[in-house]
């Protein structure tokens, strides 16, 4: 568990959604010991959110692990130095190499930006500008960086599956289901989609 307090309170959050919906009861229960870890590095976050774009969550480590290897540390600077080929050869593909110089080059105006002034929608709309960064990845900032506890990535297929194992069905739910469904996970949307995800793989899923 991180060491780093979120900046809402999760046990509040969890004691909530037991209430708001009991059918969490179980996996609160199983991760009672674990939590969301806040990552205060937002280039950090928004580098691991695009290499982990449209893959899995074990994939998406594996890639991570090498890209490391090949820029450390972790910084804009050693990014936008790195050759493309030891790139690839983490595991990326052209186009988020392509995506990760541009957020490199685009983080002091980021840093610059005032977020805690910002809503969700309109944080998202900010983030969402960069090349390469969409609705996803924004929402994955939200959740891991700025930390806003009611975000409901429904574009996020494990959110889907997840959603689905809650309810006792196969495969995935339609978007529109789990939107219907977490209108009472309201205010806490976020944790709750991270309790799904945790149902679903071997680790906690970080950004």
């Amino acid at each position: 568990m991180s060491g780093e307090l979120l900046r809402y309170d999760w046990d509040e959050a969890l004691d909530e959604l037991r209430v708001a919906d009991p059918r969490f009861d179980a996996l609160i229960t199983r991760f009672a010991r674990e939590r969301l870890r806040p990552r205060r590095d937002l280039f950090h976050t928004l580098s691991r959110a695009i290499v982990g774009q449209q893959i899995s969550v074990k994939a998406a480590q594996a890639i991570w692990d090498r890209f490391l290897g090949v820029v450390k540390p972790l910084c804009p600077e050693n990014v936008l130095a790195a050759d493309v080929g030891q790139l690839r050869s983490a595991g990326l593909s052209e186009r988020k190499v392509e995506y990760l110089r541009h957020v490199s080059e685009a983080l002091p105006d980021l840093l610059g930006t005032p977020w805690d002034s910002l809503s969700d929608a309109d944080a998202i709309e900010r983030f969402a500008s960069l090349r390469g960064v969409g609705r996803w990845t924004a929402e994955m900032l939200l959740i891991f960086h700025l930390e806003r506890p009611d975000v409901l990535p429904l574009g996020d297929v494990g959110l889907l599956r997840g959603a689905a194992l809650l309810v006792g069905k196969e495969g995935r739910l339609d978007p529109s289901e789990v939107r219907t469904m977490g209108e009472a996970w309201r205010p806490w949307r976020s944790v709750a989609t991270w309790l799904l995800w945790r149902s679903l793989d071997p680790i906690p899923v970080e950004y």
